[in-house]
């Protein structure tokens, strides 16, 4: 019996490992498509004629817009049905649609395209992030939601390097084509290999009916901490999609470079510095602050307000070099919170609506963060042409830098309630994460007796 249980839990290790490794490439080309497209604003403001107006609009609230509205209805399909179906659908849909952005002849066609990427993308991470909830134990979970993001640093290196030179080589068209269809594959693979936790779960361990969703939206807005949390995400997603969509653009403007050098400076400072810090975030938190969610939120307070102050030496640099080495700090300090903070959410919200938390986090954030800040930069550097010329979009890059403090703020504020707020989430939660891993446990030893 004991070599039972033992290969038993070596499956069920393999296969955490193996599901992580899948979504977390799944997120990877999630994301690939946005920074791509940051890459060659330039080359389709030339070839359609744009404005920087236009541009901002395109690539934020027009993609936020619908991104943000479709999370709702299929976070609350996640929350009570197949979750590796979910995954398998919308990974195929944003796939085909990413290909589609070839194809555009105009602005209207490439806008249409473009809300069929948000539409597919939107199902991705809060199903992914309730299934890592469902393998991993609280104090897994700062390490394990720290790896699966690191699909976003590996996206921008797909996003930036390989699609800078696909669009020297072949241009911007063929480049969205040749990215967007290996999704379809990823999503063949993600249904014929993954599976739903909750067909194998016993009735003891599973949630006894929906929660409605006034029952969800109170739960979410009486917790002070998640609502601190939402805030966060919400203001940091502005003044993140802001900067970062048009930071290749800026480069391209103010220093002369082309795309395949500035996507292969990008890949390398995103890429290798958001890797090592969104790692070593996740493993810190659980080495040294396991379940001690309130110190890991100080920490990342800090670190979002020093990745502010960091930034701005960024556009006030005339030494490109100097950018570039500025980028690649405010990178690793910046991506440091990615897994602590989802392992927050994680643990502070009930299973039965954890994906709807995070789609309400990313309904606020997208609308907020994706859907104003590219528009913002692109009409402040429109307003900010007169005086300053070529040089107006770092201008308006460097004028939402000081935000960041405002978002270190609000995670500061969260650290001081988040004890209080899991304690009672702990006594009301229904099935709670400790009680499943015990009945599971059983259920697994009773299975192996037999």
């Amino acid at each position: 019996m004991r070599n039972q249980d033992s290969a038993f839990e070596m499956r069920e290790k393999n296969y955490k490992r193996y599901l992580l490794a899948t979504l977390l490439i799944i997120l990877a080309f999630n994301y690939v498509d946005r920074w791509a497209l940051g890459l060659v604003l330039q080359n389709i403001k030339i070839d359609l004629h744009l404005s920087d107006t236009q541009l901002g609009f395109l690539s934020g609230i027009a993609f936020a817009f619908f991104y943000s509205l479709v999370g709702i209805p299929i976070a609350r399909w996640a929350d009570r049905g197949n979750r590796v179906t979910i995954i398998s659908i919308t990974t195929a849909t944003w796939s085909a649609a990413v290909a589609l952005c070839g194809m555009a002849a105009n602005f209207v066609q490439l806008l249409s395209i473009r809300v069929g990427v948000a539409v597919g993308e939107a199902g991705c991470i809060p199903p992914a992030h309730s299934l890592i909830a469902d393998h991993f134990t609280r104090a897994e979970r700062p390490r394990a939601a720290a790896l699966y993001m690191l699909g976003v640093p590996l996206s921008m290196i797909v996003g930036y390097f390989v699609a800078g030179w696909l669009n020297e080589l072949y241009g911007w068209r063929l480049m969205f084509v040749m990215i967007g269809l290996p999704g379809l594959l990823l999503a063949f693979l993600a249904r014929v290999t993954l599976k739903e936790s909750r067909r194998r779960r016993p009735k003891a361990a599973s949630s006894p009916s929906e929660p409605r969703l006034q029952e969800v939206c109170t739960a979410l807005w009486t917790n002070v901490t998640f609502r601190h949390l939402l805030l966060c995400f919400s203001v940091m997603a502005f003044f993140n999609f802001g900067i970062l969509q048009w930071q290749p653009t800026f480069f391209v403007r103010s220093y002369g470079l082309k795309t395949a050098e500035v996507g292969a400076w990008f890949a390398l400072i995103y890429g290798l510095g958001g890797v090592l810090g969104t790692y070593w975030g996740g493993e810190l938190a659980s080495r040294y602050a396991s379940q001690r969610e309130g110190l890991q939120l100080r920490v990342m307070a800090i670190a979002t307000a020093g990745y502010g102050m960091i930034a701005a030496f960024i556009y006030l640099s005339s030494n490109r070099y100097l950018a570039f080495g500025l980028m690649g700090l405010a990178a690793m300090v910046a991506t440091t919170i990615n897994g602590p903070v989802f392992a927050v959410v994680q643990t502070l919200m009930p299973r039965r609506m954890l994906a709807m938390s995070i789609a309400v986090i990313y309904l606020f954030a997208n609308l907020i963060g994706l859907g104003l800040g590219p528009l913002v930069v692109g009409a402040l550097s429109d307003a900010l042409r007169p005086p300053f010329g070529e040089e107006s979009l770092r201008y308006a890059l460097l004028a939402l830098c000081p935000g960041y403090l405002w978002g270190g703020w609000h995670l500061w504020r969260a650290s001081r309630t988040v004890t209080h707020d899991l304690a009672r989430v702990e006594l009301n939660r229904d099935g709670d994460s400790r009680e499943q891993d015990r009945v599971v446990n059983k259920t697994a030893e009773a299975a192996g007796a037999q």
